[in-house]
């Protein structure tokens, strides 16, 4: 079977000179600006029960760019304003199908700042990127090097709110092959006390990322609240300060989670999770602000798309499968078992078990069960590599 070549995404940080930041921040209002207006014209059309697609709102750019009112959207280069355009219709595309919301309008303060090039809108050479409507390239700090021979299809512009600059160049990268078929398996419950946590027994500690810097962080949101409303700039650094907090919070806890999957991937070619409703369980407010500070959904992601890369396989097991209460040595089921509980002794057979290792074990044996005859898949999920194990309505015992 041919293998084709994966398209990745290479993020490097970089500084703008003052005149470049303009240039961009006036990009970004413009992508704004567009993306809404284009938006509002479909919904205006949809209300008449009638189409807009891609082709006639680009028409309309070309329209709005001729009046007086809108001329300001000549300044700035046409690509990123096309690639808006065709990111809406990638939205409504995705609404049609059910698949996602009904497009929202960008907002100036909570909306990412962002603007895609294509290659007709940007160029490298000898190592400097230089982006249209500017002369001089951008001042990158290369951490790594781009594939040998590469060729970037998007460069994707973004200033997060802690005014980082970023540019995210998207090409294809050869040296992501499938890794050498293992007969290696793991069953990985996820947790609290512990982030993860194997079949084996081994056990990768929770930092708690978020809890480390909680005081800091109270005190830049007491010192932002005492701020007048407004635009005022005493508002702006004590919200920029908050912001820099956070993504230091978000960079280590990404970074963890990207040794961990790097590693789990490298080392096994089946892999077995618990299917779990991340979403639903932060409404529980005792455990909402752990389980976001532990980045189960992260996790998942990362596991999936580095498991389609390297040619593994990750089997998510339903989440109403009695993985914790299930004893792995005999197959009996425990009536409850509360969260404070952490070992705990079979009735039935007087095994010893560890909770969350135990889950992990029951995970492992079920999805062991699917890989190999199949029985009790029922996908949930349509992101790649993931495929789920049915419910178990009766408990689960060995033949």
């Amino acid at each position: 079977m041919a293998v084709h070549p994966v398209k990745r995404a290479f993020k490097y940080r970089f500084y703008p000179s003052d005149v470049q930041a303009a240039e961009l921040l006036r990009t970004f209002g413009c992508v704004r600006k567009v993306y809404n207006l284009a938006l509002a014209a479909r919904t205006e059309a949809w209300a008449r029960q009638e189409r807009v697609n891609y082709h006639q709102t680009s028409a309309m750019l070309t329209a709005w760019k001729r009046t007086e009112e809108l001329a300001f959207l000549n300044e700035v280069s046409s690509v990123p304003l096309q690639q808006t355009l065709r990111h809406l219709q990638s939205a409504f595309t995705h609404f049609f199908a059910k698949r996602a919301k009904y497009p929202r309008f960008k907002s100036r303060k909570t909306s990412r700042k962002s603007a895609e090039y294509t290659s007709s809108g940007f160029r490298i050479r000898d190592g400097r990127l230089t982006l249209a409507k500017m002369t001089d390239p951008l001042d990158i700090v290369w951490s790594r090097p781009l594939p040998e021979g590469a060729k970037p299809s998007t460069v994707t512009v973004s200033q997060d709110p802690a005014g980082r600059w970023f540019v995210s160049i998207l090409c294809e990268d050869p040296s992501v092959k499938p890794l050498p078929a293992t007969d290696a398996a793991v069953g990985i419950d996820v947790g609290l006390d512990h982030l993860l946590t194997l079949a084996t027994g081994e056990k990768s500690a929770n930092p708690r990322h978020e809890r480390r810097d909680r005081a800091r962080l109270a005190k830049a949101q007491r010192e932002l609240s005492r701020k007048a409303k407004g635009e005022g700039a005493n508002r702006r650094k004590a919200r920029r300060k908050v912001a820099r907090i956070h993504a230091r919070i978000a960079d280590r806890r990404r970074d963890l989670l990207h040794q961990l999957t790097t590693r789990l991937v490298r080392e096994n070619q089946t892999l077995v999770i618990e299917d779990l409703t991340v979403t639903n369980m932060v409404k529980n407010h005792t455990l909402a602000r752990a389980i976001a500070d532990a980045g189960w959904r992260e996790f998942r992601s990362m596991l999936e798309y580095k498991a389609a890369w390297y040619g593994r396989e990750v089997i998510a097991v339903d989440r109403f499968f009695p993985s914790t209460r299930l004893c792995s040595a005999c197959g009996s089921v425990r009536e409850k078992l509360p969260l404070s509980v952490r070992t705990w002794t079979c009735e039935t057979c007087g095994a010893a078990h560890d909770r969350d290792v135990n889950a992990a074990k029951n995970l492992l044996a079920a999805g062991l069960a699917v890989s190999v005859c199949g029985v009790g898949v029922r996908p949930q999920r349509s992101s790649p590599g993931g495929k789920s194990a049915m419910k178990q309505k009766t408990p689960w015992r060995e033949p």
